[in-house]
């Protein structure tokens, strides 16, 4: 069985949608679960949803006509005529938004952002699954909530892997084309949950390392795994092919082509993990695999931005030890701050995180209190693997550097 992976951008419209079916049709549809994200922007649509409700509740509807008027668009572009079944499935899906955000009482926001977030992948596949059966590809349209079963810890939830693998070993049929969500779990009392942001590829995996999968194919607008992102850097180059390991130093330095969480469960399993082009389908893309380091061997370029690096130095010159350390890295678990980069010295801490729940603020407050703390926001994080002095000389240039680290393999310069 193959597990494929579109993303939002592969189904943003209409067209992207009829291109599924041209991806199914090339590579056949036989045994193949489909795990589908949310239409384009829409995460981001419903992310505005969720403000309106909790800032300023006049504008929900508003906002919420905005993510109807972009389906029916594609619904209408699509299907022939109004009275086609998916408008009544898509119309109950919106009225089941409109009806929690009447009910629920919850003040915690990061619950009220999974149950609303989640109905962007709900819509997305009810409306492609009833294209590919328009096109003669039958398919069973699944809940996801159904099968991955999670904690309740909103936004970033963490799967029970035991319940998991005895939903999906005992309710996938792996001999018919499958249709499922990406993103979204369940907890024990089935409210909806979410693996965070970008967790389909998670997804994919999880369904993959259940299924005992032959391979997951993650398709994309790009041609495969570049070492570099072309929204950033103008010279990319295509990886043919490269090792568990280092697509997992990849990923944890922030490459964005494949979430972090993904490769662990295929690595377990040496499970194959293809990165290829939605648009040439034809082309064998990336192959991630156990034992190949990384062909070509070039130089890796990651950006991470928008980053708060924190140094902070004790009050009396005593030196930073164990104690004080793990005293800091407890207030970034409690604040729920991502750690990218950090170095020490005897009297000095510095540290790269990511505030992206909003709780700088807090954190900076509490450590003031015990240590002497500067802090500059909105930097920028770059991380080179397979670094050359070329490599570095091309981002020294344009930007004043805050903190440089080496390793072997690795340089990362934080920068302004």
């Amino acid at each position: 069985m193959r597990v494929f992976k579109f993303g939002g951008a592969s189904v943003k419209d209409a067209n992207g949608v009829r291109n599924v079916v041209n991806v199914l049709k090339v590579t056949g549809h036989e045994n193949t679960l489909l795990v589908i994200s949310a239409m384009g922007k829409t995460t981001n649509a419903m992310e505005a949803v969720i403000s309106a409700y909790f800032n300023n509740k006049p504008e929900v509807n508003g906002a919420i006509q905005e993510v109807v008027d972009y389906h029916l668009e594609i619904m209408n572009e699509l299907f022939e005529n109004t009275s086609h079944e998916v408008y009544g499935k898509f119309q109950q899906l919106i009225d089941e938004l409109k009806g929690f955000l009447t009910w629920n009482k919850s003040p915690k926001k990061s619950f009220v952002y999974d149950q609303v977030v989640g109905y962007g992948e709900l819509i997305s596949t009810t409306i492609v699954s009833a294209y590919l059966n328009d096109q003669g590809l039958t398919n069973h349209w699944l809940d996801v909530r159904n099968f991955i079963k999670t904690n309740n810890e909103y936004r970033d939830a963490k799967v029970n892997w035991e319940l998991t693998q005895e939903r999906i070993t005992g309710g996938v049929n792996r001999q018919v084309l499958n249709i499922t969500q990406g993103f979204l779990g369940s907890d024990d009392n089935n409210f909806t949950t979410t693996l965070g942001r970008e967790g389909s590829d998670y997804t994919a995996a999880i369904f993959a390392y259940c299924l005992n999968a032959d391979s997951v194919t993650i398709w994309k607008d790009v041609p495969g795994v570049l070492n570099a992102d072309p929204r950033h850097f103008t010279e990319t180059q295509l990886l043919n092919h490269i090792s568990y390991r280092e697509a997992i130093e990849l990923a944890f330095y922030g490459a964005s082509v494949i979430h972090p969480k993904t490769l662990q469960p295929l690595q377990r399993k040496e499970i194959p993990l293809q990165v290829r082009s939605f648009l040439n389908p034809e082309a064998p893309g990336t192959t991630v695999t156990k034992g190949h380091t990384i062909e070509p061997e070039v130089p890796c370029f990651i950006v991470k931005k928008n980053l708060v690096l924190l140094k902070l130095s004790s009050l009396d010159f005593s030196f930073i030890v164990e104690d004080n350390i793990s005293e800091i890295f407890k207030l970034f678990h409690d604040n729920r701050m991502k750690v990218d980069l950090i170095q020490n010295s005897a009297i000095s801490f510095s540290v790269c995180v990511d505030n992206k729940f909003d709780r700088l603020s807090e954190l900076l407050q509490t450590l003031k209190s015990k240590f002497k703390v500067t802090h500059h926001e909105n930097v920028t994080l770059y991380t080179i693997r397979h670094f050359n002095e070329q490599a570095i000389a091309s981002l020294q240039n344009n930007h004043k550097i805050l903190l440089e680290q080496r390793t072997q393999e690795t340089v990362q310069l934080v920068v302004h």
